[in-house]
């Protein structure tokens, strides 16, 4: 499964945002340019249609309905999510969400509608929801008695995976509620013991191949494991070569956190089938590690069919001639919010690019932020009143 295209109105940072999607995206833009608020429409969707998510608490999660609305919305205000998706070349559908909220500021549908191809299979608002407009404050996508003709789209948004991981949550994941397949590792650990009780096989075989690519990444790397204390903890032990037996040996507290996110990228591309988003996955690591992650994901899409769409500030991760254009969205604020487009049509980008410079070269300038050099003018000296 993977997304074709996706449409927003009035969502974050944008007031309109209409786009095709690769098997592998490259969302590339300015810090506070959105490019985590795009990806959050995918976990929005990811949210409601999970078996343990409802349409209420992913607005509510978010702040409400104001801080999910575009500060740039025209009337009418609702926030609408569109994606289309493909199961197969002959097989894809498309589902579209628009809300906003009553007169009590609850949040309501407004729209809701499901396409087979080109054939209308649910569409609201619908007779029994003239009857009870109560029944508009949950969508049918996360009502699996609702959306029996299309349980696979429900299916298909509930599997995306996102992954941010926090390398002190992990070493430290007592400092913030626990919550299930947390983003961001806090609970990363306790997947691991989990994991390990249920199919130790499994586990093994996926932290050998983990080993192996850490193997190439840190020195003197060895293996991984996964025990738990006396008091029940998990932990993630490494070992490491040294000339004394025994001496080896680290846990996740005495990881850098270079090592901990990229043991954390490992899993998750190997974690699950449905779309992956990632945030700035090269933060932490060395650039000559950053510069192979697009041939990783490259081969993810291609062995697996897994979508992976990633956000980024680095010219090393765009470095990769494998790229193509078609494939990097661009995200440019203006004053009237932020517009995304596919740097292979910028005039601009397409330009450089015929002249010979790389894809990064091309798309990296085009996301700085304007009056930059502006920066250099900070001082540390105190005010005169200080």
């Amino acid at each position: 499964m993977r997304f074709l295209h996706i449409f927003l109105e009035n969502w974050r940072n944008f007031r309109t945002v209409d786009v095709a999607l690769r098997r592998r995206v490259f969302l590339a833009g300015p810090n506070a340019s959105g490019k985590s608020n795009l990806l959050d429409a995918f976990r929005f969707l990811r949210d409601v249609a999970h078996p343990e998510g409802t349409f209420q608490r992913a607005v509510s999660v978010r702040g409400g309905l104001s801080a999910i609305r575009c500060l740039h919305a025209r009337q009418p205000s609702d926030v609408c999510i569109r994606v289309a998706i493909e199961f197969a070349e002959t097989d894809q559908w498309t589902y579209e969400l628009r809300f906003s909220q009553d007169n009590n500021e609850i949040p309501v549908v407004k729209q809701e509608r499901v396409w087979h191809g080109d054939e209308l299979i649910d569409s609201r608002p619908d007779a029994q929801d003239a009857g009870d407009p109560k029944r508009l404050t949950e969508t049918h996508l996360e009502s699996t008695s609702a959306n029996v003709r299309f349980r696979a789209v429900a299916e298909a948004l509930a599997s995306i995976r996102y992954l941010h991981l926090v390398p002190h949550l992990i070493r430290e994941p007592e400092r913030v509620r626990r919550v299930e397949q947390d983003p961001f590792g806090a609970d990363f650990l306790e997947q691991l013991a989990h994991m390990k009780a249920r199919d130790p096989r499994r586990l093994e075989q996926r932290l050998a191949r983990i080993g192996e690519a850490l193997r190439v990444a840190v020195p003197q790397f060895a293996s991984l494991s996964v025990d738990r204390d006396v008091a029940g903890r998990p932990h993630l032990r490494a070992r490491y070569e040294h000339w004394r037996p025994g001496a080896g040996w680290q846990s996740e507290d005495q990881f850098s956190d270079g090592t901990l996110r990229l043991i954390g990228l490992l899993w998750a591309l190997s974690d699950g089938s449905g779309p992956l988003l990632l945030e700035e996955p090269e933060l932490s690591l060395h650039p000559a590690v950053v510069r192979l992650l697009p041939a990783m994901f490259w081969r993810l899409t291609r062995k697996r069919g897994r979508q992976v769409i990633v956000s980024t500030h680095s010219p090393d991760l765009l470095v990769d001639e494998g790229i193509a254009p078609e494939e990097v969205l661009l995200l440019s604020p203006t004053d009237n919010g932020t517009d995304v487009a596919v740097s292979a049509d910028d005039k601009e980008i397409a330009a450089l690019i015929a002249g010979g410079a790389s894809l990064a070269e091309a798309v990296v300038p085009a996301t700085a932020p304007r009056r930059l050099e502006q920066l250099s003018l900070f001082s540390d000296a105190p005010d005169d009143g200080d």
